[in-house]
């Protein structure tokens, strides 16, 4: 038989102990609970698979363990099971969430089979809970694109530290793509079943963040005519993402210091310290230790969330990556928007990798959906940029001297696979590797870029 983990519940303690005796007879490991409160204590402090429960409990009944199960341990089955039982208590257990519903005096075999029943399906169900983690795991990085050299670190330090409980600062220019870096840190831990919160922190005034991050309760403050459950609590057991942490006022880093030390608060106006467990993301673009020496910012809470720093570069350092990123939000849009655009001219693609992206990679995805919708032809040209954007290929051009257009747009990739041998000691394997490549098409590109002659020491 499948085993897992059961709790029998039943407050005739004769019957409870025959019972349990039984059951262990037939291999299964069991606790046991006399009542409705014995068993919510026992549920507390350790995880079971199925309960099997009377419905008739002196401090209560089964449909009230049941619904209780059924709001906190979703992930359990519950059996009950009655001596007084008609085919209308069995409709209405089924409705409410029970596995299964028995009849006393319990028949042997029907027991074991309604057990071997619920136990096989808490085990598929754990087993597609597990492929789906490592399914997201494995996919997690692929709505982040990028090849240049500073980006590969990014992943590799991603990839360290995602299944840790360590709090990461995420750092760089606004529109970098902090937020998905978080949300690729969080599908790749063990909580990616677990809920994902975000607050953009610099966009709530202190009195109203305090109630979003921790809750309140009815009557705290003027138009508190309810509880609220915060985000803090919403994010139990999973990740919450605080971004434009650096906009945080000094009360509010005070309880955020503690929040992040002890995973305790209280909502706003309430007396109740409630305990969470949370991974902690934050993000800035402000330049933390500048606003420390200035005393904006507590440096006791800079130290605390400055356990893992990922920084992520500007579009502008990292301009190999654009021509890859603009074809990638023109497939996305293609597909969304069923336009015919199917291609950049080489024209455009030297434009968009001379301009400097301000905006950084928010600014170039505005860019390309503005071209797609507003563009004409099966191909974009410069004529469908912006007019800041659209001068770029004759700077572009007039700085490639002599050189053909050919010449100029492989002045890119040969950066690339320059950049990308250099981190990697110019190992050509691990070079491969990371570029996706096999060893025979690296060698070939190498060769035909000029990466192969004395001035490079290649080993």
């Amino acid at each position: 038989m499948t085993h897992g983990s059961l709790l029998l519940v039943d407050d005739d303690r004769q019957v409870l102990e025959s019972m349990a005796d039984w059951l262990r007879d037939q291999g299964l490991q069991l606790d046991t609970a006399t009542g409705y409160a014995n068993a919510l204590q026992l549920l507390q402090r350790k995880q079971y698979d199925l309960l099997l429960v009377d419905v008739r409990l002196q401090d209560g009944d089964g449909f009230d363990l049941l619904e209780q199960v059924r709001r906190s341990y979703p992930h359990t089955h519950v059996v009950l099971m009655t001596g007084y039982g008609n085919a209308d208590s069995a409709v209405e257990a089924l409705r409410a969430g029970a596995f299964d519903y028995l009849t006393k005096p319990l028949i042997d075999d029907e027991l074991m089979m309604t057990l071997q029943r619920a136990f096989d399906q808490r085990r598929v169900v754990e087993e597609n809970n597990q492929l789906r983690k490592q399914l997201d795991k494995h996919h997690a990085m692929d709505s982040i694109v990028g090849q240049d050299p500073r980006m590969l670190r990014v992943f590799d330090m991603v990839s360290s530290v995602a299944d840790t409980k360590a709090t990461v600062l995420i750092t760089g220019e606004s529109g970098t793509g902090k937020s998905m870096i978080a949300r690729t840190i969080h599908r790749q831990s063990s909580r990616a079943g677990k809920p994902f919160i975000e607050v953009a922190c610099g966009a709530l005034p202190e009195n109203l963040l305090e109630s979003e991050l921790f809750g309140h309760v009815a009557g705290s403050f003027t138009g508190a005519t309810g509880d609220k459950v915060g985000k803090f609590m919403q994010a139990n057991g999973g990740t919450i993402f605080l971004d434009e942490i650096g906009t945080s006022s000094p009360a509010m880093q005070v309880k955020l210091l503690r929040v992040l030390q002890e995973l305790e608060f209280e909502q706003v106006g309430g007396a109740k310290t409630f305990k969470v467990d949370v991974r902690v993301i934050l993000a800035t673009n402000e330049d933390l230790s500048e606003a420390v020496a200035e005393g904006r910012f507590r440096q006791d809470l800079y130290y605390r969330i400055n356990v893992i720093n990922v920084e992520l570069p500007a579009l502008r350092q990292r301009h190999s990556d654009v021509p890859l990123l603009a074809q990638t939000f023109l497939a996305e849009l293609r597909e969304d928007t069923n336009r015919e655009v199917r291609a950049f001219s080489d024209e455009a693609l030297l434009a968009l990798e001379a301009y400097p992206w301000p905006g950084n990679i928010r600014e170039l995805q505005n860019v390309v959906e503005r071209a797609v919708l507003l563009g004409k032809g099966e191909v974009i040209t410069v004529g469908d940029l912006p007019r800041e954007i659209a001068g770029g290929p004759t700077l572009s051009i007039s700085r490639a001297g002599s050189r053909t257009l050919k010449e100029a747009l492989e002045e890119p990739e040969r950066q690339i696979i320059l950049d990308v041998l250099e981190s990697n000691n110019w190992n050509r394997n691990a070079t491969a590797d990371s570029l996706g490549v096999n060893r025979t098409t690296l060698y070939k590109k190498m060769k035909k870029l000029g990466l192969e002659d004395g001035k490079y020491a290649i080993n």
